[in-house]
């Protein structure tokens, strides 16, 4: 028992009263210290009871230790609905949805793996030179005096003093401010002068200027004079001096890193000459993103079998009367082409002329004043489109995206670091290679890597060391070695984002804390999951509790206390049935627990699909980790595309095929990952990919604005012989516009009141009481419901309102089949889960009319699913390919696996094991397949 525990009295955590969103006032107590896990249909109020109820009850409290000052400037929680929650620990809560967008967030910089490596570069790394690759060197003032004593003995020696190095300039003001200073030489451009009245440079010509110091003849007895001098060299060269001898050869010294050889010197290193988020350390041509957005003569001239006047540049279109086609009508005259010519017969320095413009002027001749000539300079359409980038407004920004592509930045070949920082190396490695390698080959780099450092080396980077592999080590715990460093984090999925921010948590080392997370699993293939149950059994151990939302079933076997509520969904779940050990679980009469102990199951077909007898082909896909891979898809069938994380499936699928397809169907500017060859294109004749990104950001999209339902509703409003009668169009019936919403919320339906330091409080509309709309656009009802109660039914109810009206019934009748029977029409799109966004997108495209020749690419369609949930949405999925549609599916759900008529297993591991396909055929014969770990646990299923 933690101490906490002891300390304030309670064993349990004890939830009195919920009654946030659906909620039926349920009294709930779980065990502390132990891994719970929360299960139930979706849509029964499992997110309402973890994070709605007992997270927002802890951060609540959590902002009510502030001060009020401190409240204002932070704003404080809404209370939950709930009446008592006692026993709660502080709470941190690891969701999915807070995957960051920023491309400067890396896997790196998350776990702090990489700002460690910073400061051990920074204090360990040994600078060598970009120019001539020799080790730089540093030397006191007593070490310079005494290299020029023992190499230049009884020698005439100038010290010289650097303070110009390949600059242009007449540099007149800086010779009368080096004679202010009492010296009458310096040494311009390799050659020693006096310094003369009005004395200047070609300022066109690029010049080095050093002070001449001292000229001496170097004896031990001088050692003073030598020392003096050294020193003022040294200061007038700001760290930097040199010396020339009787030969004339020049020797650079420096107090700060140098190259002997060539002169060049480096700033002292600090952690931020490392960071690719600091314009110390960044690469200036791309800012430390690696990439850079150019415009390319690709994305201007998109097809050169076109001429000018037919549109073959893009961003000026076909031929109108306009000035610069008649610049470029002159300007090709003496190539001997014409504005009809086809671009592929253009001689390749017109090509360039037009592109990059010309200094000659071009002589236009003028209509207004015939026999006379506007002599104007062409500039050439890539000049012009940078131009606009550089001063244009959004709107032109927005239009210049059309013609730029993304390329890997030139300068530093995506490193992100400029190139001082890549030359400061530790066992023959820099910092950007160590972030390019995966998480595994970097454990094994920084194994033994004491023995390959010098002693200095060990002494500074023990303790930093040790961080570094702790990190490593919580990260291959999970599953994720086959992450590299400077793999964004917005490319990582839900899953991956939230096993970092776990392995992060773990390695804070915290205890007496509530952690509550939302399916973790996500993302996982089966072999993984061992790893993550363990981590969070790692977690507990510490002394926390840990709240899991799970639909995983390896997890709830391997919890110590089950929670599942039910038994529907929406306003038929907010209700405990079943609770207990995983045993005593398995005893409920509950439709979890009678899965989890195999009374009921999803049934694998009788027979499997024999498809249309076309296949899709792509060959040499070798993006990433994929090694020439070649895609062959069965078309007609259900794909599932399975392997362990990181195998390569999202290069394949959304990063190759995906491109692929949406070029070919609707002229995408995506470019797909580096493939050789496609055939099949012809027996599709489109793709639809249904992700989970969010339906909406506001709370002002919903289910039925973006399903295109509100809309019909709206006609059917309109139609309404009340609403022709008081003239009433479809715009009547929006919360978005003015004329039938309520202007005092403006069709938000609820207010918000600011509190200063309290939280700001949202209440429902004085005058349209959350209606939304204004009361003679509520007198307008059909079936006796106005268009405010119509947002307000559950898909369920409007399944049946709305049966004589075939337009909307089939789109309501799709969302209910998919498992979203519980939604209301009107739920904020912003409180839907990626789960629930993704089935709202499949059913909006499953509501269409579709010609069987369609391909749809779903991702992990399971997440956030229940087993009941994953039966209704394969059984739809079943219909589409029953209607002669190909549906291919990512997915490491070994239900949906087993129902497919083809698998495609990638692996045989993560990261650079991974991008081989291993196994592909039935589920029978992959699972028969050795060295697959998709067919270990699939032939479990099968046999």
């Amino acid at each position: 028992m933690s101490n906490l525990t002891d300390n304030t009295g309670y064993e349990h955590i004890e939830v009195l009263g919920a009654r946030e969103h659906n909620l039926k006032n349920i009294d709930l107590t779980i065990p502390r210290n132990k891994l719970v896990v929360i299960t139930g249909i979706s849509g029964s109020g499992k997110s309402s009871l973890a994070f709605d109820t007992i997270y927002a009850e802890g951060q609540r409290r959590y902002m009510e230790s502030f001060s009020a000052y401190a409240r204002s400037f932070i704003g404080g929680m809404e209370r939950p609905n709930v009446d008592k929650i006692n026993g709660l620990s502080p709470v941190i809560s690891i969701e999915q949805k807070t995957t960051s967008k920023n491309p400067r967030s890396t896997v790196g910089t998350v776990t702090e793996i990489y700002d460690f490596m910073r400061l051990f570069y920074a204090r360990a790394g040994e600078a060598f030179s970009y120019l001539s690759g020799e080790k730089m060197i540093k030397q006191s003032v007593d070490q310079i005096i005494d290299v020029i004593l023992n190499d230049y003995d009884n020698q005439k020696l100038i010290i010289l003093a650097p303070i110009v190095k390949g600059r242009k300039g007449h540099y007149r003001e800086l010779f009368v401010q080096i004679a202010k200073l009492g010296y009458t030489k310096v040494r311009v451009d390799g050659v020693v002068m006096d310094i003369q009245p009005k004395m200047q440079l070609d300022r066109f010509k690029i010049h080095d200027i050093e002070i001449v110091i001292d000229r001496i003849v170097v004896k031990t007895e001088d050692r003073f004079r030598l020392s003096q001098s050294v020193q003022t060299a040294l200061n007038q060269g700001k760290g930097l001096m040199m010396i020339r001898d009787e030969k004339g050869e020049v020797r650079n010294f420096s107090k700060f890193l140098m190259d002997p050889k060539t002169g060049i010197s480096y700033d002292e290193p600090a952690p931020n000459t490392f960071s690719f988020n600091s314009p110390y350390g960044w690469c200036p041509c791309c800012q430390g993103l690696g990439v850079v957005e150019e415009i390319t003569e690709e994305a201007i001239l998109p097809d050169k079998s076109l001429s000018i006047s037919r549109g073959a540049i893009a961003p000026i279109g076909e031929y109108r009367e306009m000035w610069i086609f008649k610049q470029l009508e002159v300007l090709l005259k003496p190539f001997k082409v014409s504005l009809t010519t086809p671009l592929d017969k253009f001689p390749k320095e017109a090509v360039e002329i037009m592109l990059y413009g010309s200094d000659e002027p071009v002589p236009v001749p003028s209509k207004k004043y015939e026999g006379t000539e506007w002599n104007t300079k062409y500039e050439g359409i890539i000049n012009f489109l940078k131009r606009q980038q550089e001063s244009g407004s959004d709107k032109i920004q927005e239009w210049l995206k059309d013609f730029m592509m993304i390329r890997t930045c030139p300068d530093c070949n995506g490193a992100r670091l400029k190139k001082e920082a890549l030359f400061f190396k530790i066992d023959n490695k820099n910092i950007a290679e160590l972030a390019q390698l995966d998480v595994s080959d970097l454990a094994k780099w920084f194994e033994g890597l004491e023995e390959r450092m010098s002693e200095r080396q060990n002494v500074i980077g023990r303790e930093v060391l040790k961080e570094i592999r702790k990190r490593i080590g919580f990260l291959t715990g999970i599953g994720l070695e086959y992450l590299t460093l400077n793999r964004p984090l917005k490319t990582l999925s839900g899953g991956e984002a939230q096993r970092i921010r776990l392995a992060t948590q773990i390695g804070t080392q915290l205890t007496n804390v509530l952690y509550i997370m939302d399916e973790p699993s996500i993302g996982l293939h089966q072999r993984d999951n061992v790893k993550l149950i363990q981590a969070l059994k790692d977690l507990r151990d510490l002394g926390n509790s840990i709240l899991v939302v799970e639909h995983d079933k390896d997890m709830m076997l391997e919890s110590d206390y089950i929670v599942d509520i039910g038994p529907g969904a929406g306003r038929h779940g907010g209700s405990i049935v079943g609770q207990g050990t995983p045993e005593e679980f398995l005893k409920n009469n509950s439709t979890t627990a009678k899965f989890l102990s195999g009374d009921t199951n999803i049934e694998v077909p009788k027979q499997r699909r024999k498809g249309n007898g076309n296949t899709l082909v792509i060959k040499g896909a070798n993006g990433n980790n994929l090694k020439n891979v070649t895609l062959k898809l069965p078309l007609g069938k259900m794909i599932a595309i399975s392997g362990v994380s990181g195998s390569g499936k999202s290069t394949l699928i959304h990063e190759t095929l995906f491109p692929i397809l949406n070029r070919h169907f609707f002229n995408s500017k995506r470019e797909p990952m580096p493939f050789k060859a496609v055939e099949g294109l012809e027996f599709l004749d489109k793709v639809i990919e249904v992700d989970q990104s969010p339906i909406g950001r506001t709370p002002r999209s919903n289910p039925a604005t973006y399903t295109g339902m509100f809309s019909d509703i709206r006609s059917l409003f309109c139609e309404l012989p009340e609403s022709k009668i008081r003239g009433y169009k479809a715009g009547r019936f929006s919360f978005n516009v003015k004329g039938g919403r309520c202007e005092d919320c403006e069709g938000a339906g609820m207010k918000k009141i600011e509190m200063e330091f309290l939280p700001d409080v949202h209440i429902a509309c004085e005058t349209c009481k959350g209606k939304r709309f204004n009361r003679e656009t509520l007198e307008v009802r059909f079936k006796g419901k106005s268009i405010a109660d119509v947002l307000d039914m559950t898909v369920e109810q409007a399944v049946s309102f709305f049966e004589n009206q075939p337009k909307i019934q089939r789109k309501v009748q799709t969302l209910h089949e998919v498992g979203l029977g519980y939604l209301t029409l009107g739920q904020q799109a912003t409180t839907l889960s990626g789960g629930e966004a993704q089935r709202v997108k499949l059913a909006e495209e499953l509501s269409k009319r579709d010609t069987g020749k369609t391909i749809y690419i779903l991702d992990e369609p399971t997440t956030g699913l229940h087993f009941q949930d994953i039966k209704a949405l394969m059984e739809v999925l079943q219909k589409l390919v029953d209607k002669g549609n190909t549906v291919l599916i990512i997915e490491h759900n070994l239900d949906v696996i087993k129902v497919s008529d083809h698998v495609i297993d990638l692996g045989p591991d993560g990261g650079r094991n991974g991008g081989q396909i291993i196994a592909e055929g039935t589920p029978e014969q992959v699972a028969k397949v050795k060295g697959s770990f998709t067919a270990h646990f699939l032939k479990e299923e099968l046999f």
